[in-house]
């Protein structure tokens, strides 16, 4: 993203993946956040089985930056990104709730028909950590952009 976009790289950050010590690296990122104020505009995309970031479906909201064993289902559908299914990370570093929470706004870009099951879950089924991205409708500066086929269904429902 930040290859394509007019911004001074250091007023960028992401979390080093391939650090020595990843507990330190999450808890370094997640003192950069808050040493920035938080986050003005937190962009999210949603995955098939619901969450956002890497935060994955749980028993229990994770609240820090930290990492996460990735579930096959968000395996498979990045595995397009790699030349071979073996070079697929099976871990990543994420934010935490906390942080995508306390974000100003959020904005949650989403598209394709194969994700208009997990929107209406999403954005109309209960809040549970079992589909991560259910705890943006709490959010009070949150917009959902998508096209009309990840869209439909809450068209559909009345929405």
């Amino acid at each position: 993203l930040f290859n394509h976009i007019d911004i001074p790289q250091e007023n960028t950050s992401v979390p080093n993946g391939l650090a020595g010590d990843l507990a330190a690296e999450c808890a370094r990122y997640e003192q950069l956040i808050q040493a920035a104020g938080g986050i003005d505009l937190q962009l999210l995309g949603i995955g098939h089985n619901g969450h956002i970031g890497f935060n994955e479906p749980s028993e229990a909201f994770t609240l820090e930056t930290h990492v996460v064993e990735l579930t096959q289902t968000t395996v498979d559908a990045n595995a397009r990104f790699f030349a071979s299914r073996q070079d697929v990370p099976q871990r990543a570093l994420t934010m935490g709730i906390r942080a995508i929470m306390q974000a100003k706004a959020v904005l949650v870009a989403v598209s394709g028909t194969d994700k208009a099951d997990i929107v209406l879950r999403a954005f109309r089924g209960p809040v549970t950590p079992a589909v991560p991205a259910s705890i943006l409708q709490l959010h009070p500066q949150m917009t959902l952009v998508g096209d009309r086929a990840a869209l439909h269904k809450l068209t559909e429902a009345g929405e």
